[in-house]
């Protein structure tokens, strides 16, 4: 069809299509209908997921889906207690979801087995996959030469239901990498220094594509690394081309996929002249180890420079806690080399003077840990090893060393450093880098460190600079799979039954959404006119709300509580304009749906960037909304608002924002005429009786348009079963 050279990134998702010979190609223009491989699913998003595969009435998943229960585990003691404590506290979730798993035929890994990217790439990603889940750093799998992409449920829902799933074809940015990684440096710096160039909306439409000589310096894990943080920068997903390192990832995980792999090696790599979108290019021999922050994953200080600039900032010097793990940073090489940091201050008599945690991946990575001494090494230099689970990155941290709005920095080998995403503190300084740096800045207990140049001094007084951190690929006597923790669906499940009480706080089956009456939508009242950054953590936030995304009415008392009124720069704090009242942002929006006002959001750039949680999505919609126009949207979001037959709107003049007043109203016009590329028309009603139109784009095709007639995408597909 193209008569060019292809991407590797192209030869993927084009290798998935639904109808090849029919579908039209055109990169940043065309919506793809794709047949991905596989599903994967995190206990917070799967509960939703299979809450609507449940009302969509289909027996069972057509394609193998996974869910992995990673994101309810709370931070507190040590791994077994919290594990403990997590498995009674969430008992009804995980009840629910292991036989919601077993009537559907989805597999199911019980708590304690590990963060589903890392599961992943143990067990499902290989070179050409294309697999979706519920999670925005599911792009992991690009390390294995995967096309992972992360989705919102309902988007899972279509897959597993055996339904084409939509993509607006992706453009494709090449990262060109030459020369090669040694010394501090880690794959961690190269998405950094990445997210430093492209900044938090550079990716956004585009998948990123990793190629050049200087690939093959850079592990498998590591590679793994580099595309899960790629959800910083927007982009769809990230991937390296198949090479030796791959291989033995495999080999080594037990996968005897790898010799087909080998014999298809060509198919696994771009072609050569291929063209990219977009080239940048690095040259590893001359990148220093990065840290980014605070507040936003790219901005990006040299480490030998971000000690200067926090004071220049007025940025808390001291390090509070370093946090090394997460999905992004937690494998076997990851843990070794931190390991050969901690155990050079034990050989010299020094302890962390941070707080220092360590979370494992894997149960996998865990026990391999644990036999290794790597573990024992961790717990010497003060650190507390967590559970093999998200923790402290999520939110899912009960942190007691500062009080809330005390001024602190932690650092961490996450990916998001969010205004309180993991402490609930909107005063913590969160930094995000490389697992080497956190344990040697957790070491020092400052900020103003850089280990290549400064010294430390031990208890006798002795100055000594630690030496370059080193640590195997991977475990020279093979991994050691721990305790077993999956549970594999029965042949049939069809005479199982799935419980979910009436009466339970935690999970509430889900009713349909209202179809669209067939009017324009007339006078709705401007809930809130949001400033600045606006991310899914400020829409639905995680952390202690985490517990109720069964539960669409609890979770919706978490609606936008974050986001920032541009009216009195407040949080949680708008006009109530039917009483004149202030109130939070839920309880007012619950008072215009009970006197039957519909409502819209305005909102600023990259709306909805993050975390893929599609309860951003459906609390807007559960409460009344009906509309959120906005400068422009992150990729997810905008999807899983049309999925839930709200109307996704970018200003077509960004400028018009600013027209927009906290008390005005707003009509929607053109919808008897909605079709792909023709704006619609908002008609704003302003209190002293003058009014403007203003042109409102939107990136709706047919099958789109058809989702919001019906009231949404899932009662779209049931009323095509009929």
């Amino acid at each position: 069809l193209l008569n060019r050279p292809l991407t590797l990134s192209e030869k993927i998702v084009y290798g998935h299509l639904d109808d090849p010979h029919n579908q039209e190609i055109d990169r940043g223009r065309t919506y793809l209908r794709l047949r991905p491989d596989r599903v994967a699913m995190q206990d917070a998003t799967a509960q939703m997921a299979m809450l609507q595969f449940i009302s969509s009435g289909l027996p069972k998943v057509a394609v193998p889906s996974t869910i992995h229960c990673d994101h309810l585990i709370e931070a507190q003691i040590g791994g077994a207690q919290d594990l403990a404590r997590a498995k009674d506290v969430n008992q009804e979730v995980y009840n629910f979801l292991s036989s919601a798993g077993a009537k559907y035929g989805v597999g199911f890994w019980k708590p304690g087995s590990g963060i589903i990217h890392q599961i992943i790439l143990e067990n499902y990603a290989y070179p050409g996959v294309m697999l979706i889940g519920t999670d925005s750093h599911t792009p992991n799998g690009g390390g294995l030469g995967a096309i992972c992409i992360g989705v919102g449920g309902a988007d899972a829902v279509d897959v597993m239901a055996g339904i084409p799933w939509e993509l607006k074809c992706p453009k494709v940015i090449g990262v060109k990498l030459t020369g090669s990684l040694s010394g501090w440096t880690s794959p961690k710096d190269v998405i950094l220094k990445v997210a430093g160039i492209l900044t938090v909306k550079g990716g956004t439409g585009a998948i990123v594509e990793y190629h050049g000589p200087g690939v093959d310096s850079i592990s498998c894990t590591g590679m793994a690394t580099i595309c899960n943080m790629g959800a910083e920068i927007g982009a769809t997903t990230s991937v390296f081309p198949y090479n030796h390192r791959m291989r033995t990832y495999l080999e080594k995980t037990g996968r005897e996929i790898a010799a087909l792999a080998d014999e298809y090696s060509d198919l696994l790599v771009p072609d050569e002249g291929c063209e990219y979108d977009q080239i940048i290019e690095l040259n590893l021999d001359e990148l220093k180890p990065h840290i980014n922050g605070p507040f936003t994953p790219d901005l990006a200080h040299p480490v030998s420079k971000v000690g200067a600039v926090a004071e220049k900032n007025g940025w808390p010097l001291d390090v509070k806690v370093g946090l090394i793990g997460s999905c992004t940073n937690s494998s076997y090489e990851d843990m070794g080399r931190a390991a050969s940091l901690a155990k050079q201050a034990l050989d010299k008599g020094l302890k962390c003077k941070a707080q220092f945690t360590v979370t494992p991946g894997s149960e996998q990575i865990r026990a391999t840990i644990e036999r290794d001494g790597y573990a024992k090494t961790f717990r010497d230099v003060g650190g507390v090893v967590l559970a093999n689970a998200c923790g402290p990155c999520i939110g899912q941290w009960d942190r007691r060393d500062v009080k809330k709005g005390e001024k602190n920095t932690i650092v961490t080998s996450f990916n998001r450093n969010f205004t309180a995403r993991n402490d609930a503190n909107p005063a913590t300084h969160a930094f995000v880098t490389s697992p080497e740096i956190v344990t040697a800045l957790a070491i020092a207990g400052t900020l103003n460190f850089n280990p290549e140049t400064d010294y430390l001094t031990a208890p006798n007084g002795e100055k000594f600079k630690l030496e370059p951190p080193t640590g195997d690929e991977l475990p020279s006597k093979d991994f050691d799979p721990g305790q077993d923790t999956y549970q594999h669906p029965p042949a049939d499940g069809t005479s199982l039954k799935v419980d979910v009480n009436p009466q339970s706080n935690r999970l509430q089956l889900l009713e349909p959404f209202d179809k669209w009456s067939g009017n324009d939508l007339e006078d709705m009242q401007v809930l809130i006119k949001v400033k600045g950054k606006c991310t899914t953590d400020h829409i639905s936030a995680a952390g202690p709300w985490l517990k109720f995304r069964g539960h669409l009415d609890n979770i919706s008392n978490n609606m936008l509580i974050g986001a920032v009124n541009s009216e009195n720069d407040a949080i949680n704090k708008i006009k109530n304009h039917l009483n004149g009242e202030y109130g939070g942002v839920p309880d007012v929006a619950r008072h215009y749906k009970a006197n039957g006002v519909s409502w819209v959001v305005v909102g600023d750039d990259n709306y909805g960037e993050g975390s893929s949680r599609e309860h951003a999505a459906l609390e807007p919609r559960h409460l009344g909304g009906r509309a959120i126009i906005v400068k422009s949207f992150a990729r997810i979001h905008e999807t899983n608002l049309k999925k839930q037959g709200l109307l996704p709107l970018t200003f077509s003049n960004s400028s018009d924002y600013d027209k927009i007043r906290p008390d005005d109203k707003i009509s929607i016009r053109g919808l008897k005429t909605f079709t792909p590329g023709k704006p619609l028309a908002a008609v704003v009603k302003h209190s002293d009786g003058t009014e403007e139109t203003l042109e409102l784009n939107h990136s709706f095709n047919e099958t789109q348009i058809e989702w919001f007639r019906a009231g949404s995408a899932l009662n779209r597909m049931k009323s095509l079963q009929h």
